[in-house]
């Protein structure tokens, strides 16, 4: 039996619909977000509105939006807009909140091996080399171990690296361990242990607090974080003095925070997106820091009027002396903090020898330059 010609251009007219739609299928199926709508997550920060911390943020989140085109919405909220600032973790992990910025010290109530990310001297390692031990040393691993063991449903990404904090601002230089004594002072993490055991009457308080109870008695000194983080807050309307170099904070970094359930629901190119917006963004919050601490740090000497003191030795080699007294006794207490301290310490052992031998010291070129007996330079 033959077929007509007319049979023959019927089918092959339904061959090329059926093909063209699988065509378009194939194309379309990649594009889910954009048929779905764009997603939108709500975040907060723990930091006020003013603060360079809370301008970070800001800024990630729009390096998020900018990257996925739209596809991803992230708004970022004030600390306190929908959670007190130490509540951030709790409020992710419900799903209160979508995400939030903060610091893994604020989480020292719920598991004390999270302060291990920044609060204490990271054993003569910088805040970056910090983050080279989180990345390539197993502290990722060990981070999704202890957020798993106190049942927190959240992702989390270390980034942005900060200076050395200040030891804190006083009523007067503080020139021995013994000036500690009885003071009302506010930290926050390991910190809280180190100067209790210098004989400081410690209160931890979310930055925006730390300024009112400074000037309502309630609290002696206290230490923040950076020059233009403390000009904002207020700290040079209630002291003259900030004591310089510390060992209580000289490592840490900011951490971003995703719900778990809503993180896994995204698209694995979006996901991508928001891992490497974390590198991008640490970075930028880097060169930022460098501009905008500086210009700071010089105008509150100029124009507010404050002083500034290099915290004596004797003082730093004693916070490395009851630091490694609470961190024996937070490990014979905590298997894994344990485990985050060897860690670090091996990791710490091979990159700081590596960087002692390599990096040149630079107060010698700074001297040569900028110095007292410096020539005149135009």
């Amino acid at each position: 039996m033959t077929t007509s010609s007319k049979d023959k251009t019927s089918t092959r007219r339904r061959f090329l619909t059926i093909a063209a739609a699988g065509a378009a299928a194939t194309v379309a199926a990649p594009n889910i977000v954009s048929a779905q709508g764009p997603v939108s997550m709500r975040f907060q920060s723990t930091w006020p509105s003013k603060d360079i911390f809370h301008e970070y943020a800001l800024d990630y989140a729009k390096k998020v939006n900018d990257m996925t085109g739209g596809d991803l919405k992230i708004e970022v909220l004030p600390a306190g807009a929908v959670v007190p600032a130490f509540g951030l973790l709790d409020a992710v992990s419900k799903g209160t909140l979508d995400g939030g910025h903060g610091v893994l010290v604020y989480h020292y109530g719920k598991q004390t091996a999270l302060a291990l990310w920044g609060s204490g001297p990271a054993y003569a390692m910088d805040a970056n080399m910090l983050l080279a031990w989180h990345k390539y040393g197993g502290g990722k691993e060990l981070l999704a171990r202890l957020y798993a063991s106190i049942g927190a449903n959240v992702v989390s990404f270390p980034y942005g690296p900060m200076p050395t904090q200040p030891l804190g601002w006083f009523k007067k230089p503080i020139t021995k361990a013994e000036d500690f004594q009885g003071i009302k002072y506010r930290t926050v993490g390991i910190s809280i242990d180190l100067f209790t055991g210098m004989g400081a009457a410690v209160n931890a308080l979310p930055g925006g607090e730390i300024v009112s109870a400074m000037d309502r008695g309630l609290l002696d000194a206290a230490e923040f974080n950076n020059a233009s983080s403390d000009r904002i807050l207020g700290f040079p309307d209630v002291s003259k003095v900030c004591m310089l170099q510390s060992y209580h904070q000289n490592a840490e970094q900011f951490e971003i925070t995703f719900n778990k359930t809503k993180y896994d629901a995204l698209p694995e190119k979006m996901k991508a997106i928001i891992a490497n917006a974390v590198d991008a963004a640490g970075q930028d919050m880097s060169w930022k820091a460098i501009d905008r601490y500086s210009k700071d740090y010089e105008e509150m000497q100029t124009k507010d009027k404050v002083k500034f003191y290099k915290t004596p030795d004797s003082i730093l080699q004693k916070q490395l002396e009851i630091y490694d007294q609470v961190v024996e006794k937070k490990s014979a207490e905590n298997p894994l903090f344990k485990e985050i301290v060897e860690s670090q310490l091996a990791f710490a052992r091979r990159t700081t020898q590596w960087e002692q031998d390599t990096v040149v010291s630079r107060r010698t070129a700074y001297n040569h330059y900028f110095g007292p007996n410096a020539k005149k330079k135009t």
